[in-house]
């Protein structure tokens, strides 16, 4: 029966060692030029990463290489900084493993240059007194709303004034 587990996947068929040996017919092809050089960028971070200091490394990624240029990416401008200090190690580090650069470009991001998990990408849940606390702080809100706030007036509708009784009270 196809699709049954009773039997084990022949090899070239739909497994990890199919997935591996699409993966390998890809990269074969003048399709996979791409993923090529995305591969390839990533080894060559991984060489460069550790002639960063460790905070700076956590910041900084190397995006391409340009000619005889490394193009690094930071997601904060004080990143941006620091990485061009260490631009003399970088490029020598460049030359050990073979690469022809001169110097060093970086650029700013304001996105996080590795997706969160997505655990991390929602709100930790409200403490039971922190939800107390923050239904008694509406309360008061609501409780404390000036006259025509919470909607009680009619729009438009405008309040006539008093006009004085007493002529010397009005002269004053």
């Amino acid at each position: 029966m196809p699709g049954s587990r009773s039997t084990p996947p022949t090899p070239g068929t739909a497994g990890p060692s199919g997935l591996r040996a699409a993966l390998d017919a890809l990269i074969a092809e003048a399709a996979g030029n791409p993923l090529r050089r995305a591969l390839w960028l990533d080894t060559v971070d991984q060489l460069l990463r550790p002639c960063l200091p460790p905070v700076v490394a956590a910041h900084a990624r190397l995006a391409n290489v340009r000619g005889d240029r490394l193009v690094f990416v930071v997601d904060a401008p004080v990143w941006h900084a620091k990485v061009r200090l260490a631009t003399r190690e970088l490029v020598d580090a460049a030359r050990s493993v073979g690469l022809d650069v001169a110097g060093l470009s970086v650029k700013t991001t304001l996105q996080p240059l590795r997706p969160l998990p997505p655990a991390a990408r929602t709100a930790p849940p409200m403490s039971a007194a922190g939800q107390s606390q923050l239904e008694a702080a509406l309360a008061l809100l609501r409780s404390d709303a000036p006259e025509g706030v919470g909607g009680d007036c009619k729009a438009g509708s405008r309040r006539a004034r008093k006009t004085p009784t007493d002529p010397a009270s009005a002269a004053s």
